[in-house]
């Protein structure tokens, strides 16, 4: 596994804090690291909202299924990310959405109570871990917004293409990987995954984009 205190060092919750005293933090907040296979579910739909999770290796999906089994992937998180902070800090008493992990990962479970609540060491760490954890909310709800930009446009080519541009400049290259197979892009873009198939094979032949499984190719207009 890889070092988890380089892991936790380019986290946002542990921003500011030095590696060297991270040890001391993870006992302080009584945190358990626990692994899980592809397809696990990390975290339920109506299991309590008390723990947040950080991924140490891997990543995870947040979905939401409707009452047949219908499912959306509402945001990917990967290796140095946190989830399930906004649920736990609006003190809702049950989950509304579950946490799956994408492929084997490992994942770091901390009771929120312990990150807000100051301890009885009088630990220093807890005013800059709240603070963090505000711009981690923040950022959260931007990423939302940037979400809502893809699903509202009218056509599965104009989601597509809206998702693609804004991964090309997140990463800042024309060519980049997506952390989604084809029927997760789909749940995550709220299309039919056949429809996205062809779309994307009519794209290719448009000359707008070559891919291959994950990896995909901006092309510039001719």
């Amino acid at each position: 596994m890889k070092n988890i205190f380089g892991v936790l060092s380019v986290c946002p919750l542990f921003q500011g804090i030095a590696e060297s005293d991270l040890s001391s933090l993870l006992a302080c907040l009584s945190s358990v690291r626990r692994r899980f296979a592809k397809g696990d579910f990390v975290f339920s739909a109506d299991d309590a909202a008390a723990q947040v999770g950080v991924v140490l290796e891997g990543g995870v999906n947040i979905i939401q299924e409707d009452y047949w089994g219908n499912r959306v992937i509402l945001s990917h998180v990967e290796t140095g990310e946190l989830f399930g902070e906004a649920f736990a800090c609006a003190g809702v008493p049950k989950l509304p959405v579950s946490v799956v992990a994408a492929e084997a990962s490992v994942i770091l479970l901390i009771d929120l109570a312990r990150i807000v609540t100051t301890c009885s060491s009088a630990c220093a760490f807890h005013a800059g871990m709240l603070q963090n954890l505000l711009q981690i909310l923040a950022r959260k709800n931007l990423s939302l917004i940037r979400k809502m930009e893809h699903v509202t446009r009218r056509t599965t080519r104009e989601k597509l293409l809206s998702y693609l541009s804004a991964r090309a400049k997140e990463v800042g290259y024309p060519s980049f990987d997506v952390p989604f197979n084809r029927q997760e892009m789909a749940d995550y873009l709220a299309v039919d995954r056949s429809a996205m198939s062809a779309e994307l094979s009519k794209m290719q032949s448009d000359g707008l984009l070559t891919y291959a499984r994950s990896h995909f190719e901006l092309r510039a207009n001719s």
